[in-house]
């Protein structure tokens, strides 16, 4: 079982003779994704370590904040089966202290798509993960490419910043159905989680077409509408194709940094998916 850390002190007592550190962001609630990313941590690194906050700065006043799952028991266990060493849970006092006044901006790729439906949110991201560096000082850090825009961020960031840090991106983890895994997945039902895999589906549909040849954004973005147009519980913020620089092309090269990415709200829940247009080693 990993050590709760809660307080900055601590931690930096904890980590003096670490070794090489590997650090896994979350916000809690963990699950076979988050496993995952510890897994290859824990493959590569003298001493894991978790932190589990859920940040109120990447909230929108509208957003779930007050609701998101959180279950520490849940999180010290699955930390623990993946190999964590450490779980630091800080309160918000603790990473944003009384008349604290301080944002990192991450210009460019934080824009479209993500960044026009929750504007302020990777304010908010980079902020924390950028306070998370430097708590924990990590020669690694780990995240899924669920988030795919996040990832772009956080790199951005810490090439922009010259950040002593190495941004591992980790594959989605999917449930059987195809589902991506997500902590706010735990809102939805067996049934509703079975209709949801609709945008994994809208998803491929866009890879297939790529992998036919198909180079046109429109068309290519068409075949990802006609599928979500199957289920009338689709409330679709965005379906868009990407490059590596977050900008949505007339027409796309095949590359691995080409992705299709979807955020839509299903019963009342907002879920969010990408896949690459090319998986590495097919041709176009």
């Amino acid at each position: 079982m990993p050590r709760v850390v809660e307080s900055s002190t601590e931690l930096r007592q904890k980590l003096l003779r670490a070794g090489q550190v590997g650090l896994v962001p979350t916000m809690g609630y963990l699950h076979e994704g988050h496993a995952t990313l510890i897994r290859r941590a824990r493959a590569k690194c003298d001493t894991v370590v978790v932190s589990v906050f859920v940040n109120p700065r990447q909230f929108g006043a509208n957003e779930d904040l007050g609701r998101y799952p959180r279950d520490l028991d849940r999180d010290l266990r699955v930390a623990g089966e993946a190999g964590a060493d450490l779980l630091f849970h800080p309160d918000v006092d603790t990473m944003y202290p009384p008349g604290y006044a301080t944002t990192v901006s991450v210009g460019g790729v934080s824009g479209p798509p993500e960044g026009t439906s929750r504007p302020g949110h990777f304010d908010g991201v980079a902020t924390v993960v950028l306070k998370l560096f430097n708590l924990v000082q990590p020669h690694r850090a780990y995240f899924g490419e669920k988030d795919w825009q996040q990832l772009a961020v956080v790199r951005r960031m810490v090439g922009d910043l010259n950040v002593p840090v190495e941004v591992v991106g980790v594959p989605t983890v999917r449930e059987a159905s195809g589902l991506a895994l997500s902590s706010r997945n735990s809102y939805l039902t067996d049934e509703q989680r079975g209709r949801a895999v609709i945008l994994s589906r809208a998803l491929g549909a866009v890879q297939e077409a790529a992998l036919s040849g198909e180079l046109d954004t429109a068309r290519l973005r068409q075949a990802g509408l006609d599928v979500l147009g199957q289920d009338p519980e689709v409330d679709l913020d965005y379906l868009t194709v990407v490059d590596g620089d977050m900008r949505e092309r007339g027409r796309v090269e095949n590359d691995p940094m080409t992705r299709v990415l979807v955020a839509a709200r299903m019963f009342g829940v907002r879920l969010i998916d990408n896949l690459p247009l090319w998986p590495e080693g097919d041709p176009a």
